[in-house]
């Protein structure tokens, strides 16, 4: 297995996503999350897989000096068309996350890595470099691709033979992750370096709606549920992604 990078094909995936409900519950959880913690002033922030850059440019429009890295050029130009029509300006550097920190120069407030670990052949051999990469008072952003909700909707749906034979990985040239997270071995990984401050799940709920159920909720209704029950200690745990805050220790 190799790190999946993206081609056109997954940039209009990601496009289609980001202009549903998916996409806009996914940003409202995160960019709660960040609001509640970040510091009343402009930061650093290095986005390390920054796809189409929704999340840089929120921060970019709060006046935050942003650097996107994104080894895709398909995605990478995507975000830079969205930051020229947004009137903001950023640093672009396509490179994939081995060679981050060859092109970049000091530490960051704010790292982010999202929907990133999931994509790679070695997960754990990424976290080094993001620690490396964060100042020392600063913070890490990390949402993952959640196995445990991988496995709970596979047991709702029935497709007991996929459980008993634990294939959760995508197909190669498919557009489901590669490799889903489990919380637990990732904790254990991220423990000797980073404390975990607080955590979220992304859509606890939204995924595991019939599809008329979610054609018939309002978007804005959706978003409303999903932030509310984010942290709730029986639900967050189901999040189709998780997303965690950590501070380096």
């Amino acid at each position: 297995m190799s790190d999946r990078h993206f081609d056109e094909l997954a940039t209009r995936f990601a496009e289609k996503i980001y202009g549903g409900a998916k996409g806009a519950i996914r940003l409202a959880v995160l960019q709660a999350d960040l609001a509640e913690v970040l510091p009343q002033r402009p930061l650093r922030v290095l986005d390390i897989g920054a796809g189409l850059g929704h999340m840089s440019l929120w921060l970019a429009q709060q006046g935050h000096q942003v650097t996107l890295a994104e080894p895709a050029e398909p995605m990478l130009e995507g975000a830079r068309e969205r930051f020229a029509a947004a009137g903001q300006s950023a640093t672009f550097i396509q490179a994939p996350w081995q060679d981050i920190e060859s092109q970049v120069e000091g530490r960051f407030d704010l790292v982010i890595c999202h929907a990133v670990l999931e994509w790679l052949a070695e997960p754990q051999a990424i976290l080094p470099v993001l620690h490396r990469l964060a100042a020392a008072d600063g913070w890490l952003s990390l949402a993952f691709y959640n196995r445990d909700a991988l496995i709970y909707r596979n047991l709702l749906k029935g497709h007991f033979k996929k459980l008993r034979s634990q294939s959760f990985a995508g197909e190669r040239q498919s557009l489901t992750p590669q490799q889903p997270l489990d919380p637990r071995e990732l904790a254990a990984q991220l423990a000797s370096h980073w404390r975990v401050e607080s955590t979220s799940g992304v859509r606890v709920f939204h995924d595991y709606m019939p599809a008329d159920f979610q054609a018939r909720t309002e978007p804005a209704d959706l978003v409303e549920m999903e932030l509310a029950y984010r942290r709730h200690p029986a639900f967050a745990g189901l999040g189709r992604y998780l997303h965690w805050l950590c501070r380096p220790r």
